[in-house]
């Protein structure tokens, strides 16, 4: 039997988060992106909510929720603001913390990221290399019981404000992808610095580069087993592109109800815009492409959830949804004429948001070689 209801937990979640999205975060989006100023009030109230520990154990004060309400928070948030909406993919960050790093690296970092004091970030892509993880060229060489970082990271998402990173090294440069290893890196190491970009968009996302001078770090930092980061990266970009998908997802749904509201009472020619087919049939369109995703996304999600193999489903939203987001928004930015063009309304702050989705965390080419190589198999990639 197929069941595409939430459950009545579910649902008092999801309409907890719209109320405090309307409420809390849509008043400010806008604000943001003229002062670029991180918002730390809201941060704490979404700390207070639990928003900060979803993914991470009670033991260490968090608040494990399963991945489709995980998506629901996300997606109703992003309605109100994307770029909070993303603080809550972060948790997803610590879940590695807590799934592989050492005893006395949980006990002290994981109560801090459940309850909001510290930020997380991830480090994986270099500046001639993204897509192409085993291309790093990172490296950690173990002397002793420590290990010397040397090289650069780039387009970190949340880079100038996070506490620690999580970053991918190459240990054995002759084992290719079996070389690659993790480490939790804390940022106020010596020899650990940091610059930040101007994005033309999310600019709460704070992105930048982290540059590594000889970091002594522990061996006590290194996140699992030598060699086996890159198949930990890789299992968690199956998780973090899903939620970029809901981030996704709740603007273009929120810029379509917008215009909807807009398109009734705005007239031409002596009717509401809404009357002509050529407003309302590509909404129409639109909104037809978001909930296919929609329900595309919440499979994947529920997969994840029962444990059962998603990457295929999880590739095809990735490229999909951001790119059909980004399409509806900018029509939506369209039917409102000039007045769209402006700072007055959202629509073209989402525009620039949600572009950057379209390549964080793989691009949609990348994610249709992926879906290749499910369907096809390995002998029909390119590489």
């Amino acid at each position: 039997m197929l069941d595409f209801s939430f459950t009545e937990e579910q649902i008092m979640t999801q309409k907890t988060m719209r109320d405090f999205s309307e409420k809390e975060l849509l008043p400010r989006y806008q604000q943001h992106d003229k002062t670029e100023i991180f918002p730390s009030d809201l941060w704490e109230k979404m700390s207070e909510l639990g928003l900060m520990g979803l993914r991470i154990p009670e033991e260490y004060g968090g608040n494990p929720v399963d991945y489709v309400t995980l998506g629901l928070i996300i997606k109703e948030l992003s309605r109100g603001d994307p770029n909070c909406a993303q603080f809550t993919v972060l948790p997803i960050l610590s879940e590695i913390v807590f799934n592989h790093a050492s005893k006395e690296v949980k006990d002290e970092w994981l109560p801090l990221l459940a309850s909001g004091k510290k930020k997380i970030a991830l480090g994986v892509s270099e500046p001639h290399c993204g897509s192409d993880v085993s291309a790093m060229k990172a490296k950690a060489v173990k002397k002793g019981d420590y290990y010397y970082l040397n090289g650069e990271k780039s387009g970190i998402s949340f880079m100038m404000n996070c506490d620690a990173l999580i970053l991918y090294a190459i240990t054995d440069p002759d084992a290719k992808t079996g070389g690659i290893s993790s480490f939790f890196v804390p940022m106020n190491l010596p020899g650990v610095n940091r610059s930040s970009y101007k994005d033309m968009g999310e600019k709460l996302i704070m992105r930048g580069s982290v540059f590594l001078d000889d970091v002594k770090i522990s061996e006590k930092y290194r996140l699992g087993e030598e060699g086996k980061g890159f198949y930990q990266a890789m299992s968690t970009f199956d998780v973090l592109r899903l939620c970029l998908c809901m981030v996704a997802l709740g603007a273009a749904e929120k810029s379509i109800e917008e215009t909807i509201e807009y398109v009734k009472i705005r007239e031409a020619f002596g009717k509401p815009l809404a009357k002509f087919e050529g407003v309302s049939f590509p909404l129409v369109e639109h909104y037809t492409k978001l909930m296919s995703a929609h329900w595309l996304c919440f499979q994947a999600l529920w997969a994840h959830n029962k444990g059962l193999k998603h990457t295929k489903e999880t590739a095809m939203c990735k490229y999909y949804t951001p790119q059909i987001a980004v399409q509806a928004i900018h029509e939506c930015l369209l039917l409102h004429g000039h007045y769209g063009y402006t700072k007055d309304f959202p629509m073209e702050q989402r525009l620039r948001d949600i572009i950057a989705l379209e390549f964080a965390d793989g691009t949609a080419q990348i994610q249709k070689i992926i879906v290749t190589r499910e369907l096809m198999g390995k002998e029909y990639l390119p590489y």
